[in-house]
């Protein structure tokens, strides 16, 4: 029975948006979407929460820079470089850095920011790799985060070089000499980036369109989609009691997960506030403006891109001439082997499907222990990623350990080719020693520490045996097809 009383305004605002975007349904369907509940699963939302701080502090920075190499004399706050000759985004980083209000702030929690967010999409690739999460229906996901991590790569490169200083000017450099090692089209290559001979004088302004346009547009679309496959495809999950390939155990998104996301967010925010207002990062003034007669001592790039300089630095300097034509394969070899290296982790779910021939859904995650192999591959990437950092710092290795530069060089192109296949092989062990581990827990409980004397003198342990639940998880999986290939059935030799 209708009681005669008016919808009030709010309820007529959202009737109308309800009958032209269905909002109402949508949100019944979605806003009750369950969540499971895993501290691994906040290393996703740590890249996200990072890639908005990174929008919002890049927009206040983008109203004071000058993305600009036109000369200037520097008459600013800072005044040992007063009076010095230099180019206009030089400058104004400056002018950010002492004269606007709040800027340094800004410059530093933006500069953290990027190191954070590509720490956690690394991290996050990674517990995604050594769980499985990655295999059908996700691989599309998995290339969307990929593609993402790659284009992180470039976008602080070139936010890096932004500020034309002598650091970054280095990089610069370094650059430019890899694109010269192209056979046939290195030339191009590089006066089409640089706008002619070396340094030129429009690389700011390019890298300042790429920069804050171009490649922020294209992430912020990845993120997206990657954002509605998760919806769609429903989150993985963990195996446990009543947890099976057909449903997701844990908080609806409205309003527990929103709330606790929402409160995420602002420790991610003040997190990198804190970071910034405590620790100094790439203090441009302490290196001077850009010079191309000029290089900084122990000149480092951010941790991300270090071991792209590693395979440069621990390549010997090899060259062959063919038909005329100087190759330097001292660089060229090592530009070759930084994608693939990347490339590797892109590929890798669909070699596995192909290998293993799985080709089911799955939404229960492995115990990485599960899958020695696999694990294996992955400690072995993430120790040569690790090598190749410390070759990117030979220098400054040898100096603080009082070495020779050339015994570290060896030491690292040793380790380039040993401590990746040790790591495998360890891994690997430890993996099927935890599993017999996992075994015996089933078989006869667990450990308690207590001795007891039988009445013929024999003396035991006694095993408290587990619980459903931790019996469940142990044995909730499969005997997965391991990345070897079998002989087919009734085929035998």
């Amino acid at each position: 029975m209708s009681t005669g009383e008016l919808p009030g305004r709010g309820e007529r605002v959202a009737d109308w948006f309800d009958g032209r975007l269905g909002i109402h349904t949508l949100g019944r369907k979605y806003l009750r979407k369950v969540f499971p509940d895993h501290w691994s699963f906040l290393l996703g939302e740590i890249c996200l929460y990072s890639f908005v701080v990174l929008i919002l502090t890049g927009v206040y920075l983008t109203l004071f820079f000058h993305p600009s190499m036109n000369e200037v004399t520097y008459h600013g706050s800072y005044v040992p470089l007063n009076g010095v000759r230099m180019s206009e985004a030089y400058a104004s980083t400056l002018d950010i850095s002492f004269d606007v209000r709040g800027g340094l702030l800004m410059r530093q929690v933006h500069h953290w920011a990027a190191l954070v967010f590509i720490a956690g999409m690394l991290t996050h690739m990674m517990r995604h790799f050594f769980t499985g999460s990655f295999r059908k229906p996700r691989e599309v996901n998995w290339v969307f985060g990929w593609s993402l991590l790659l284009l992180a790569l470039f976008e602080g490169l070139f936010g890096y070089s932004l500020p034309d200083d002598l650091l970054s000017g280095t990089g610069m450099r370094f650059v430019n000499g890899a694109l010269l090692s192209v056979p046939v089209v290195g030339t191009y290559l590089s006066m089409f980036l640089f706008g002619g001979e070396y340094p030129g004088h429009d690389i700011v302004a390019r890298f300042y369109s790429l920069h804050i346009l171009v490649i922020p547009g294209i992430m912020a679309a990845l993120v997206v989609a990657h954002l509605i496959l998760v919806v769609y495809h429903k989150h993985t999950q963990f195996a446990g009691p009543g947890r099976t390939e057909r449903n997701v155990v844990g908080t609806p998104f409205m309003p527990v997960y929103l709330a606790k996301a929402g409160g995420f967010f602002f420790l991610v925010f003040g997190a990198l506030a804190l970071m910034a207002a405590v620790a100094s990062i790439n203090p441009v003034w302490s290196y001077g403006p850009y010079r191309a007669d000029q290089v900084s001592t122990g000149a480092q790039p951010d941790w991300y891109l270090g071991f792209a300089e590693g395979l440069v630095r621990i390549m010997p300097g090899w060259e062959i001439t063919l038909w005329g034509h100087t190759l330097v394969l001292g660089v060229l070899i090592p530009i070759v082997v930084f994608p693939l290296l990347l490339v590797l982790i892109g590929v890798y779910p669909f070699v596995e499907a192909r290998v293993t021939g799985d080709k089911g859904e799955h939404h229960l995650l492995d115990r990485p222990r599960n899958r020695p192999v696999r694990t294996g591959i992955g400690a072995a990437w993430i120790s040569l990623y690790l090598v190749l950092l410390a070759g990117g710092g030979n220098d400054i290795v040898a100096t603080r350990l009082h070495l020779s530069i050339n015994t570290v060089t060896w030491a690292i192109r040793i380790a380039v080719l040993v401590v990746p296949v040790a790591v495998f092989v360890v891994t690997r062990r430890i993996c099927l020693g935890l599993q017999l581990q996992d075994r015996e827990r089933v078989l006869h409980g667990r450990e308690t520490g207590v001795i007891k004397r039988l009445p013929h003198g024999e003396y035991i342990e006694v095993h408290e045996p587990l619980s459903q639940a931790e019996l469940h998880t142990l044995t909730a999986h499969q005997r997965p097809g391991e990345l070897v290939r079998h002989e087919p059935r009734g085929n035998p030799r």
